[in-house]
């Protein structure tokens, strides 16, 4: 008998959520209760998912789930034939036994069904699995469900009512329950979680709800009820929908094309804060707008969680967007309360700009003396010192003495804004403040643009610093921190980087590869090295060798990341490439190669070459043509003499594409060669003469690439 399948809802009415993470919480509470039901047959795979979740509730709605899962058949493994029945074919004690556990008797014997296991034969006990009722499901599901979620601080609280010891008796959840439903169709679900029991009155709007309690009619009227007796829209990605709609149209009616500042995250939290959001048009003093508009975006967005607005050039307007949870007839107070507690974060921010320019950012560079950088490696005035030497270095060897200049001014005061009162309040305006205090002191736009520009690449897809001075300051800024953690062996781990050591390693990456920098990067760790010598314990080893693995590794997860092959990726980085910004062109070439007829065979002969010269450590590559017997050798060298000359002169003017793309040449002549030539001939001059040829043409095959890298 099929059994009858309806819709499911299931909610959990709580206390407020912790906003940063209602939508992972909202999908994973539904994701397992789903995942769970299906598992037990109660659901099907296709059964349609919608999570809910709003400031007090986390709810999940499933399509087409049934009362009872259907009867399953069940075969269990019981012991081998040889132990489950004796000589005359009779059940063993032991036989006996398991099937009592299994709630069988003796009569079962001639039932069950022999079958190989590995190399002996063996009892199976076959028979029917009742399905799981609804209830038994859910219930594990629930439970399930509650026990997956992503909680990030678990509450602990007693509970009233329903428990052994009412005002004793605990459980632990994100935040205390006090509503359970469970809905299959119009029917109440008999499950419990939290020390509640399932019903069907949840509770709506705390100030708007038409009704209290909103009883639910049936699992597929949850969303409507809830929009119209609770006043919620209880769909995270609905209310995020809606509260983006009236954002814009909010703009449109302040006019001159204003847009809202665009910010998925603000956008995120905001959504979990309101369950009916209402979005009004606020503003502020224009005298305000004096400070520079980090700042104020900043203190609205972090603090207050507005929208500020912006103009059709994007500077930032005096009007800004609330989302109130509440919608008044009139809402000049609420307006009115929302301008007067943004009033004083503006004021703090007008006042820390003020204060902050009456010192310039060079007078400031001494008090970094005083703050700790790292216990080991010093204060940040030394570690100020120390990017300032390295970016003298780097700018020495890209540009004349305006460069130098430049980079070691914008390298002294990089960091001097960190002493600075509008930076204490907001850390994220580091650097960003710095430049504007730059300019203040009337400092060149391209020192300023560098202070503020040295902390890039900040993440991927970040850009890179708009101007020479900051590239420079930014890569003797990473190049410090990475040198630095790596040689007093503060490496990150597989879950933990807390100086965000990979982040630089990639922002070092894209500024060599991407500007294409002629600088080498051995040169450039050891340089920075040696900044270090007076630090006790620092590790050069650890800060250059083990640092180039290190970087060279994440290079390689970035060129797989961008479609490239791990053979070709292998390829290229094998051979420890030092000017980066060479590796693009070589990848290009390489997978040009790799597309050639003669690629696999020249690749395969190639790794052949490197194993049998890996034994012959006594070779070198002079060839004698004397010594030259067999013709496949003859042949082999001559092409070789016109193949190769012409593949490094390519290589050499930069051409690599065009460098392998000459040597696949060789493919013919090396496939005669190892076919007609015993490379380890008896005679010893001969062999050597053959190794030093096969040597010569391992080293023009392998000046762009390791070619048997692409070996199969």
């Amino acid at each position: 008998m099929t059994s009858v399948q309806k819709n499911l809802l299931v909610e959990l009415f709580v206390e407020e959520l912790p906003p940063k993470a209602l939508k992972k919480l909202g999908d994973a509470f539904a994701g397992v209760l789903r995942d769970q039901l299906v598992a037990q047959g109660l659901a099907e795979p296709a059964s349609v998912l919608t999570a809910y979740a709003s400031p007090r509730r986390l709810a999940a709605h499933l399509t087409h789930v049934a009362e009872r899962a259907a009867d399953k058949a069940v075969s269990q493994k019981l012991m081998p034939v040889a132990v489950g029945l004796d000589a005359s074919g009779q059940p063993t004690p032991a036989l006996l036994k398991r099937l009592a556990a299994l709630g069988a008797d003796a009569s079962a014997v001639p039932g069950l069904k022999r079958a190989m296991d590995g190399k002996a034969e063996a009892l199976f006990y076959e028979s029917t699995a009742k399905g799981a009722t609804l209830a038994e499901g859910l219930q594990k599901a629930l439970a399930e469900a509650i026990a997956k979620l992503p909680i990030p601080k678990v509450m602990s609280y007693q509970l009233e009512s329903g428990c052994e010891l009412p005002g004793w008796s605990s459980v632990s959840f994100v935040r205390p329950a006090h509503g359970l439903v469970a809905l299959h169709g119009n029917a109440v679900v008999p499950v419990e979680a939290l020390g509640l029991k399932a019903g069907r009155e949840t509770h709506g709007h705390r100030f708007e709800a038409a009704v209290d309690p909103v009883v639910l009619r049936d699992a597929n009227s949850y969303a409507l009820q809830m929009q119209d007796e609770g006043a919620v829209i209880a769909s995270f990605e609905a209310r995020r929908t809606e509260i983006a709609r009236q954002l814009a149209a909010a703009a449109v009616r302040v006019g001159g094309a204003a847009v809202p500042i665009h910010d998925d995250a603000l956008l995120d939290e905001v959504t979990a804060l309101v369950e009916r959001p209402n979005v009004l048009v606020c503003s502020f003093e224009r005298e305000f707008l004096e400070v520079p508009q980090e700042c104020l975006i900043l203190t609205m967005k972090a603090n207050q969680k507005y929208f500020p607005l912006l103009d059709a050039s994007n500077r930032l307007t005096n009007k800004f967007l609330v989302v109130s949870n509440i919608s008044p007839e009139d809402a000049s107070a609420v307006v009115g309360g929302n301008e007067r507690v943004v009033r004083p974060r503006l004021a703090d921010a007008k006042f820390f700009f003020d204060q902050d320019r009456k010192k310039s950012l060079a007078s400031r560079v001494e008090s970094l003396g005083k703050v700790v950088y790292h216990n080991k490696l010093g204060t940040q005035g030394e570690r100020v010192e120390r990017v300032m030497r390295i970016a003298r270095g780097i700018a020495e060897k890209l540009g004349g003495a305006a460069l130098i200049a430049h980079a070691v001014q914008a390298a002294q005061l990089a960091k001097a804004d960190l002493v600075t009162d509008m930076v204490g309040e907001f850390p994220e305006l580091q650097g960003t403040m710095g430049r504007y205090y730059a300019l203040h002191d009337g400092l060149s736009a391209e020192v300023a643009d560098a202070i503020e520009d040295h902390y890039k690449p900040r993440f991927a897809g970040d850009e890179l610093p708009r101007n020479s001075v900051g590239l420079v300051v930014a890569l003797a800024d990473k190049l410090e921190t990475l040198v630095g953690m790596f040689g007093i062996g503060n490496l990150p781990t597989g879950d933990r980087d807390p100086f965000a050591l990979r982040r630089h390693a990639l922002g070092v990456i894209r500024m060599l590869i991407e500007k294409d920098l002629p600088l080498k990067l051995d040169a450039l760790l050891q340089d920075a090295a040696a900044q270090f010598k007076d630090i006790d314990g620092f590790d050069t080893g650890k800060a250059t060798a083990e640092l180039q693995d290190f970087i060279l590794d994440r290079l390689a997860g970035s060129l797989r990341e961008q479609g490239a092959s791990a053979q070709e990726v292998d390829a290229v980085l094998a051979p420890r490439p030092q000017r980066l910004g060479e590796v693009p062109k070589l990848l290009a070439a390489v997978r040009a190669f790799a597309a050639l007829p003669a690629a696999a065979a020249l690749a395969a002969a190639n790794k052949r070459i490197g194993n049998i010269l890996k034994k012959a450590p006594e070779a070198d590559a002079h060839v004698s043509e004397l010594l030259l017997k067999e013709p496949a050798e003859k042949a082999l060298h001559a092409a070789m003499a016109e193949v190769v000359p012409a593949a490094n002169a390519q290589f050499d003017a930069g051409d690599y594409t065009a460098s392998l793309q000459t040597l696949a040449a060789l493919r013919e002549p090396v496939d005669a060669f190892f076919d007609g030539v015993m490379v380890n001939a008896e005679q010893a001059d001969l062999r050597l003469n053959r190794l030093g040829l096969l040597m010569s043409l391992h080293a023009a095959m392998n000046r762009v690439a390791q070619l048997e890298r692409l070996a199969a």
